[in-house]
């Protein structure tokens, strides 16, 4: 049996489908083919997303591809999937998730902590940098957007001292020999869903049950906690908001953060991980109370 696997033309997005078509195929003995879609968000990469639409302009493309019966399945970065999915569709499984911290990366070797005054840093995250700017006032954040080799280009190209990309993409592509500094996702909290892939098919495929057996359930409790927690404050790419959830035994701890009236709110929340959906949007109350 051969399934087709819809996904970005990006070098990190084949590579997260390469891992996807692994386990298939080491569980079910199943081969794939790679269905790569270019999105509105690959088009206008000079472009923020804030004045383009926000997350969706990296799936629905592929989403399309998925309902039109174009492909079994996609495979998603699952900080990239906005909160409503489209009817008809499902994430049927969460299989794995990499590191969940953000990263510094300077090719001249510095710490984030130990930059001049000053600095420029790249980052197109709105999240980054807010926290970014929290902890370095001086800071000058130069918008950055494309793949992660094109980032890491800039830093030479717009000379930058160094910009803040994920962990999981650097690693993902054998890249993590430049990271010069791993933030504390307890501090510096990640994007909702950050390492995390997601596989999502079409309720009326046939097919969706093998997607369904790689789903892990550690990785799926703790992205649908801080989804629930995104889901509720309807965050998006205009919002500062990340989140990150950890569980520990029987239990469920998650740390969020979300702008409100120009301030950064971080709160945590702690309870039994099988109220990881209440969790999370607990954790939301808790910040919208200030």
């Amino acid at each position: 049996m051969k399934l087709k696997i819809a996904t970005r033309k990006s070098k990190l997005a084949q590579v997260q489908t390469e891992i996807v078509g692994s386990l298939l195929n080491q569980k079910y003995g199943i081969v794939y083919e790679k269905v790569l879609i270019e999105t509105k968000g690959d088009r206008f990469i000079n472009i923020s997303l804030d004045k383009i639409g926000g997350k969706g302009l990296f799936v629905k493309e592929i989403e399309a591809a998925v309902l039109e019966g174009k492909a079994d399945a996609a495979v998603h970065s699952m900080k990239d999937l906005p909160y409503i999915i489209p009817q008809g569709l499902e994430i049927a499984a969460i299989p794995l998730r990499e590191d969940v911290r953000d990263v510094f990366v300077s090719l001249t070797g510095y710490d984030f902590h130990n930059l001049p005054q000053g600095a420029r840093v790249g980052t197109s995250s709105l999240r980054r940098r807010k926290l970014a700017k929290m902890k370095r006032p001086d800071l000058e954040i130069v918008p950055i957007r494309g793949n992660v080799q094109t980032r890491v280009e800039k830093i030479e190209r717009e000379t930058l001292d160094g910009i803040i990309l994920a962990a999981a993409g650097l690693k993902r592509l054998e890249m993590a020999s430049i990271i010069t500094h791993y933030f504390d996702p307890l501090d510096f909290v990640p994007a909702v869903g950050q390492g995390a892939l997601g596989i999502e098919v079409a309720l009326s495929n046939p097919q969706r049950d093998y997607f369904r057996g790689i789903d892990v359930a550690g990785p799926r409790m703790c992205v649908e906690a801080e989804r629930s927690f995104l889901g509720r404050l309807n965050g998006d790419c205009h919002t500062a908001i990340g989140a990150y959830a950890s569980i520990d035994g029987d239990r469920m701890n998650i740390v969020g953060i979300f702008e409100l009236t120009g301030r950064l709110i971080k709160k945590e929340i702690t309870g039994q991980k099988e109220d990881y959906l209440r969790l999370g949007a607990r954790l939301a109350e808790l910040i919208r109370k200030g």
